[in-house]
């Protein structure tokens, strides 16, 4: 089975991140899209980050009708701070008769060549790319790599900064979060 991995923070998970996934999964090879909640991004500060478990079920509650989009906690046994080759090394040993491939936006892909060992992960893996805003085609040394995929997909202007922001000015984020992580998110009163 071949499946994409898409890494997040999902914090929170929105209709942004479905409709890519599901573009994806039903317009190239993948058979299925796992959506990686990352424990903490060194990156972000972390006090705006909901608990590890919450952003879970977040994403357990966006993703469990679909039967191609799957949750998962992989990382969070895995030794902080983590780096992407771990985790594919790590899902390689314990999944071996999968196919593991990455998905990221444009814009990730112009800092690719500072992964730790990306010439590693590119070697043994896959990278499916999608459009981000205003991006439009980036040129970079993977712009005619045979592991690096290009896939049409919709440009969301939606961001889990915006619905955060949103919520915590009193909005109506509603349209914006699949309908079971909105009453999550509201009956548990995150982010206000």
């Amino acid at each position: 089975m071949k499946i994409g991995l898409y890494f997040g923070s999902f914090n929170p998970i929105h209709i942004g991140h479905l409709i890519i996934a599901n573009q994806l999964v039903e317009n190239s090879d993948l058979d299925q899209i796992w959506f990686v909640v990352t424990p903490h991004n060194p990156f972000k500060k972390k006090s705006t980050l909901l608990d590890n478990h919450q952003r879970l079920e977040m994403v357990y509650l966006a993703t469990k009708d679909y039967d191609k989009l799957k949750e998962s906690n992989i990382e969070f046994n895995l030794p902080q701070p983590n780096y992407t080759i771990n985790t594919l090394t790590y899902l390689q040993e314990k999944y071996p008769i999968h196919d593991f491939a990455l998905i990221m936006g444009e814009d990730n892909l112009k800092s690719f060549h500072k992964w730790k060992n990306y010439e590693v992960i590119l070697e043994n893996h896959n990278i499916y790319v999608y459009p981000r805003i205003s991006e439009g085609i980036v040129e970079t040394q993977f712009t005619n790599h045979e592991k690096i995929h290009r896939v049409k997909a919709p440009i969301m202007e939606i961001s889990s900064t915006m619905i955060r922001n949103a919520i915590k000015n009193g909005k109506n984020v509603k349209p914006l979060l699949p309908k079971k992580v909105w009453e999550y998110v509201d009956e548990m009163n995150f982010y206000k």
